[in-house]
């Protein structure tokens, strides 16, 4: 059995991770708040402003909005900016952090779903049933009555149309493959994100039902190719909106 050498002693020391650029920016936001430089019912600097000063992209602001907008600091306000809806409370104050910490990226999902669920499509629009294709059409209709509706159940519908697509391939490991992805549509920073800034009105929640009708009517018509094509059209738009 060895020991330390003499005069030493053992420390414990927890491991470093790298953190989410989102995730520090969310932090100083809500220092901010807490110093009192934005006061309840105030408005935050604009993004752009925002990057400006802490010298990051827009879209780890966007971030950082969307997981204060998650826990209640922060509310959007179309048109005008987003506002100081309460003060942090100490207990409380790295809730958002610790949001974008645990939750996926909205980029990480971006990025998987967009590289994924073209090939779903495509494989789909060969291999449609009757009943598969009645349960993408229950899904599209539910969306469609929820554009004026409540968000959340939108976002259900959503959900049930792209788990029907999977399922429309009639391949296993295809779905069991999907349901993580698609489980993505459930966290918090993911559902704020798309609120705020991809669906952020009802002209925008309707072009992107459209564009879920015209990739059904491919699926069924049996055009792969265009149905592909409809489902990177869906995810380059949303990419646009990240970035822009």
């Amino acid at each position: 059995m060895t020991s330390s050498p003499k005069g030493t002693q053992r420390s414990e020391f927890e491991k470093v991770r790298p953190r989410k650029v989102s995730a520090i920016v969310a932090e100083q936001i809500v220092q901010a708040i807490q110093r009192g430089d934005f006061p309840v019912g105030s408005r935050l600097p604009s993004e752009f402003d925002l990057a400006e000063q802490m010298g990051v992209s827009r879209p780890s602001i966007r971030e950082a909005l969307s997981a204060l907008q998650a826990v209640g600091v922060v509310e959007s306000r179309t048109g005008s900016g987003n506002y100081v809806r309460r003060t942090p409370a100490q207990e409380d104050e790295q809730a958002a952090p610790q949001l974008i910490e645990t939750e996926d990226s909205c980029l990480e999902v971006m990025e998987a779903r967009a590289a994924f669920e073209p090939h779903v499509a495509e494989l789909a629009a060969t291999r449609l049933t009757p009943a598969a294709r009645e349960a993408l059409a229950a899904a599209l209709q539910h969306m469609r009555r929820a554009i004026d509706g409540d968000f959340e159940h939108y976002l259900d519908a959503d959900k049930s149309f792209h788990t029907a697509l999977a399922a429309a391939t009639g391949n296993r490991l295809i779905i069991d493959a999907m349901q993580p992805l698609l489980a993505t549509i459930d966290e918090a920073l993911y559902r704020e994100f798309t609120h705020h800034y991809y669906l952020k009105n009802v002209e925008d929640i309707e072009q992107v039902v459209d564009l879920h009708e015209e990739l059904l009517d491919a699926v069924a018509c049996g055009r792969p190719a265009l149905a592909a094509e409809c489902m990177r059209e869906h995810w380059r738009r949303m990419r646009e909106i990240w970035e822009a």
